[in-house]
Order: structure tokens, then C-alpha cells, then sequence
């Protein structure tokens, strides 16, 4: 069957992007099931656009990755909170520590409002810059310093050492570095 002209390049950009659309979606989820359903369903919304976006495709599914997650959340009023974790026997401690660490950053991301949470997993997880962030979320430059501010003081509040953030680099991106305790 021949691509529709409309579509080339589609299937071949979300093959090389997929894991990456993945991890921005669990951090903005905090489920892996829900993360693939928020990038299909982002992927849906995109292949009628492909045509227009498919030279720099990137920003516009960030864009509509993150809106969809913030209105699922809406839709959402209570959520299954999975407590049957089986512990692994066979881990060493180290593993047990980064385990638990990353656990502990998860359910502190998902104390965030969802905009602060969307900001902060665009900001220091996909490393945009405020700018770039303001942008894909539609939203005025100050309201994301603002929101991201408030949302790094909390996350700090919350894990004490185990997030440090280092500022950003000359291009103006974020660095942050989960370090192990």
C-alpha cells in the first residue's frame, strides 16, 4: 500500500521519538498505561496537521501532548492509586535507593498542579527553555517563571537534597540533577 503523501515522514519521526514522547508523558502521567494511551491519543490529534507541522513536528506535539494531559486531568476527579508493589529480593541497595528515589519524585510531581507539573517535566526533564515552554503551552513568558518558580520551591520543600537545581546553561536551559542520597 502506497503513503499518503500527507503522511510521509510520520511513521518514521514517531519511530525515532517514540521513547522520548513516552518518558514526557509518564513524568506528566505518573502512569506507564496512561502515558501511552496521552501519546496515542496526542499522535491521533496530529496526523491531520502532519502535512503542515512536518518539517519541525516537535514543539506542536509537545504542545498538544501537554494540553491533552492537562485536560485529561480535568475530566479525571478521583484516580486507582496502585499499591501492590512487590519488592525485588534480588536488588541491591543501590538500586533500592534510586527506586525509591525516583518513586518519591514521582508522587512529588504529582502533588503539582498540573501546570506547574507540565512545566517543570518540559523544563527539566525535556530541557526547554522558558521561552521554548511559554510557547508549547501557549502561556506569557512570566506565568511560566512564575509557575516554575513556585513549583521547584515546593519540589524542594518536599524531597529536601534530592533534586539540586544548578541554574541553567548559557543556552538558557535548565539544568537539575536528580542525585541519589
Amino acid at each position: 500500500m502506497a503513503e499518503v503523501p500527507a503522511r510521509a515522514g510520520f511513521d518514521d519521526w514517531v519511530s525515532a521519538r517514540r521513547p522520548a514522547l513516552l518518558r514526557t508523558a509518564y513524568l506528566l502521567t505518573g502512569d506507564p498505561h496512561d502515558a501511552e494511551d496521552l501519546v496515542q491519543t496526542a499522535l491521533i490529534k496530529v496526523v491531520p496537521r502532519w502535512h503542515r507541522i512536518a518539517e519541525d513536528p516537535e514543539p506542536y506535539v509537545r504542545t498538544v501532548l501537554s494540553r491533552e494531559s492537562v485536560s485529561r486531568w480535568r475530566r479525571r476527579r478521583w484516580r486507582e492509586v496502585h499499591t501492590d508493589r512487590v519488592p525485588d529480593d534480588l536488588a541491591s541497595a543501590q538500586h533500592d535507593r534510586d527506586v525509591t528515589d525516583r518513586e518519591v519524585l514521582r508522587q512529588a510531581l504529582g502533588e503539582l498542579s498540573p501546570r506547574q507539573r507540565t512545566i517543570v517535566v518540559l523544563r527539566y526533564f525535556d530541557g526547554l527553555t522558558e521561552a521554548e515552554t511559554a510557547h508549547v503551552l501557549g502561556l506569557g513568558l512570566g506565568t511560566v517563571k512564575k509557575h516554575g518558580r513556585e513549583a521547584m520551591a515546593r519540589l524542594r520543600d518536599q524531597l529536601g537534597g534530592l533534586v539540586e537545581e544548578r541554574g541553567t546553561e548559557e543556552t538558557g536551559r535548565p539544568v537539575a540533577d536528580v542525585s541519589s542520597r
